[in-house]
């Protein structure tokens, strides 16, 4: 039976049937081929699943994002980051990397950085003579970035499952995210005599813009020195970049109105569903495999590697690194992490330093054909083929596994900034 239910999954993602209405397809099939098992056992973990109040940040930092996309003050962070750096050959693609670094200071979502930047920069870089597949494969490979540099949804998720600080995650991801950011600008400069030269701002235009983008750059140093200073928890810190977000679109840019805030609400709505029912889907799958005993069989291939930490440590990339093809991170988390995590720990594998390989690796996931969401994201803005999309993004992505070994190999380093602001949870 649990052979044929893996052949239902891989047939229905095949097809192109959703991730999540696989995952929960899959899971009623299998709770149903059970007889001693009631069928509402799926509704009740799913419902269960989603009965967190971490989880609240995923829909308040989704708003976030929507509130600066459609405030314009996304618009504006991109004219100064271009004032910034634009004028360099291959200007409008250090820009982009640099938007994206910042972007995810406030919105915490990669698909957001994907969706609300890509629609602008790709068809600025094609106006400017960049070609097809560094317009899109820039892009795509500073979206994930939205996932790793704090703060960041799929952290808060890893947070709740593996009951680790929220707070100390994210402050491990900022080094990192921040690495991943420049390595990828490298790519840029190691590739600037393709690409073209912008124009230089004068210095009173640069000034003239830095004041009007002022209140959304404080944005990350808001979110980041409230959670650093314990001012407010990882989860509020997603209401107050709302209302942040919020009171300088309406007050101070006065660039949507209250009759706007419907629409970008229910937005939002149908944005964190897609997510959340992922999610909720995935516990429902998560149950079912531990009465199929899935789980345990994976659990035993962990635990009876003869191997230390770091070749422990690159299998689990490895093994991310596959499912991320296929799989959302935040339903991989929710069903693999809890099988991983034990054989982690009895290895004496740190859980945040842990958490932050899984997050970088899944981030990576969302640029890796078939599934990879910002990929698909950012080749459907310029209405090119997956394959083209992804050879554009394959140097970016290069550079990043790059790091990410670095990060593996040499764990101690990234946890210097948590063991700094959180010295309780490390002694």
């Amino acid at each position: 039976m649990a052979a044929l239910l893996v052949f239902l999954f891989i047939l229905f993602v095949v097809i192109g049937v959703p991730i999540s209405f696989s995952l929960g397809l899959v899971s009623f099939a299998g709770i149903f081929a059970l007889p001693d098992i009631p069928n509402m056992i799926v509704f009740t973990k799913m419902f269960n699943g989603l009965n967190s109040f971490t989880l609240l940040a995923v829909p308040l930092f989704i708003l976030a994002a929507n509130l600066m996309n459609e405030g314009n003050i996304t618009d504006r962070l991109i004219r100064w980051c271009n004032a910034l750096v634009g004028h360099h050959r291959g200007g409008l693609a250090y820009s982009n990397i640099l938007v994206s670094m910042i972007f995810a200071g406030i919105s915490g979502s990669s698909q957001a950085d994907t969706a609300g930047i890509g629609s602008v920069f790709i068809p600025a870089m094609k106006k400017e003579g960049y070609d097809d597949g560094t317009s899109v494969g820039v892009t795509a490979a500073s979206s994930t970035l939205g996932s790793i540099i704090p703060p960041s949804i799929i952290m808060v998720v890893y947070s709740g499952i593996a009951n680790v600080s929220t707070g100390a995650l994210f402050m491990t991801g900022l080094v990192p995210g921040i690495l991943l950011g420049l390595a990828m600008m490298s790519i840029v400069w190691w590739q600037r005599t393709r690409f073209p030269t912008g124009q230089k701002v004068s210095a009173k235009e640069m000034v003239s813009l830095t004041k009007e983008s002022l209140p959304a750059l404080f944005t990350p140093i808001l979110l980041i020195g409230g959670i650093c200073s314990g001012i407010f928890t990882p989860t509020e810190s997603s209401a107050i970049a709302s209302l942040y977000a919020f009171a300088i679109s309406i007050f101070y840019y006065k660039s949507i109105s209250f009759k706007d805030i419907p629409r970008i609400l229910v937005d939002t709505m149908k944005l964190s569903s897609l997510s959340l029912f992922a999610l909720a889907s995935a516990c429902a799958l998560g149950e079912l495999l531990s009465y199929y005993q899935l789980n345990v069989a994976i659990q035993n291939f962990f635990m009876n590697l003869a191997a230390g930490k770091i070749v422990f440590t690159l299998i689990t990339v490895a093994f991310f690194l596959f499912v991320g093809t296929f799989m959302d991170a935040v339903p991989a988390m929710i069903l693999f992490v809890p099988v991983i995590l034990p054989t982690a720990l009895s290895l004496g594998v740190n859980p945040i330093m842990l958490g932050l390989i899984i997050v970088v690796t899944l981030a990576l996931g969302l640029v890796t054909p078939p599934y990879g969401l910002c990929l698909l994201l950012s080749a459907s803005i310029n209405k090119m083929k997956i394959e083209d999309a992804f050879k554009g993004t394959l140097p970016y992505l290069i550079s990043s596994l790059i790091i990410l070994m670095f990060m593996v190999v040499f764990p101690d380093i990234w946890l210097a900034i948590p063991k700094t602001l959180f010295p309780a949870l490390f002694n």
